[in-house]
């Protein structure tokens, strides 16, 4: 035992306690929907949700749950094993082959989650003698799997298209064998999309590859919900994403590519050949939430709705919002300590939401992000937005 370490860690902890940083997780006692219900002194109270990421309201979808209970009875409950071993099912075959034919990619490659998809992508293609453009505002992810890589590292401001070509230009004065562009689709922070367009006509004119981190597109942008290259009728090369959005919002990643990439992939890629295959439930589960979404229009045109209409009444009430039209509506208060008292007063209101602050946002930008659901009513959405105005000017947020 080590007294000196845990001293040390509980200081940390009183620190982060202090700087209003503090994480506080709340029990849900209901299926995860447009209205939940939380434990509360022993009691199970309901909530308004605006904070999953259960874009098209699939994750109590009755069709979804009666597929996992079924591949559960035909297939077990778990693979105990990794996927070279013994773990492949014909199902994670089916799985993969459908999601290959929805982004209309060659293969697809399972991942126990999108975290490990972006953390096992880059190593396995990539040596010190390539090189990796990444946009300063990645997700966590897509920078942990960059570090686990050997190739010469680039960032290029947010979205900043003639920063991105001032970086190429440098990178490819170094003559690498390879580039690779990384971004995410849709930045989770900030619900702005990615350029497409000049990222894949830089992409080519550098012969790089494009890869988009799509976990909050895939079902939401695009024809059928194909994502942020197919809602600007483009293609990137490399597409990573999860199930445990959109598509079912239960868990696993992936990733979708060329032959060439995904064979590489199951030769080479850590997390997929150290980790357990997924659980054949969530694989039943995910395919029935894949028919789901790409037959969804009514649900992303609800989502879309949904969107309109919450950004209209908070940005009447006053409240300062980042410009978008996706799903994700960031509420920008800037201080921590704000942010977490505005999130415990609509908490008391019956809302449930979150408040991001540093290190998940710089600092000085922190928010609440509001997260629109197609299972949500337009009764659900006057309630939160009646909250929102009540605790803002308790706040002296708004006037």
């Amino acid at each position: 035992m080590s007294e000196s370490t845990y001293r040390r860690l509980r200081a940390e902890l009183a620190s982060i306690e202090n700087d209003g940083l503090y994480k506080r997780e709340r029990p849900i006692t209901s299926p995860q929907s447009g209205e939940i219900r939380v434990a509360i002194n022993g009691a199970s109270q309901p909530f308004v949700n605006l904070c999953a990421n259960n874009y098209l309201g699939l994750a109590d979808h009755p069709d979804i749950i009666a597929a996992a209970k079924a591949t559960m009875d035909t297939y077990g409950y778990g693979m105990a094993s990794v996927r070279f071993i013994c773990g492949t099912l014909d199902l994670h075959r089916k799985l993969e082959r459908g999601i290959a034919d929805f982004l209309e990619m060659d293969d697809a490659i399972l991942y126990a989650a999108a975290f490990d998809a972006n953390g096992g992508v880059f190593e396995p293609l990539l040596t010190a003698e390539d090189a990796i453009l990444s946009d300063s505002l990645n997700h966590a992810s897509i920078i942990d799997g960059i570090r686990l890589c050997k190739a010469k590292r680039y960032r290029f401001a947010n979205n900043k298209m003639a920063d991105l070509e001032a970086v190429l230009a440098e990178a490819a004065a170094a003559s690498p064998r390879s580039i690779v562009i990384a971004t995410d689709g849709v930045f989770s922070m900030d619900g702005t999309i990615a350029n497409i367009p000049d990222l894949r006509r830089l992409a080519d004119e550098f012969d790089a590859l494009l890869l988009v981190d799509d976990c909050h597109s895939t079902g939401i942008l695009g024809p059928q919900g194909r994502g942020t290259a197919a809602h600007f009728g483009l293609r990137a090369d490399i597409i990573t994403g999860t199930l445990g959005k959109s598509l079912g919002g239960g868990a696993g990643g992936f990733v979708a590519a060329a032959q060439p990439v995904i064979d590489t992939l199951r030769q080479r890629s850590r997390p997929y050949l150290f980790s357990n295959a997924l659980p054949p439930m969530l694989v039943g589960g995910a395919i029935k939430a894949l028919e789901l979404a790409r037959a969804g229009d009514d649900l992303r045109e609800t989502l879309r709705r949904h969107a309109r209409y919450f950004r209209k009444g908070l940005s009447e009430a006053g409240f300062r919002l980042i410009d978008g039209e996706h799903a994700i509506i960031p509420v920008m208060l800037d201080e921590a300590q704000l942010a977490q008292d505005f999130a415990n007063r609509l908490y008391e209101l019956g809302v449930y939401v979150t408040g991001f602050f540093y290190p998940v946002v710089p600092r000085g930008q922190a928010r609440i992000r509001v997260q629109m659901s197609a299972a949500l009513s337009t009764g659900q959405l006057d309630r939160a937005i009646d909250a929102f105005t009540q605790a803002g000017r308790e706040l002296g947020v708004i006037t």
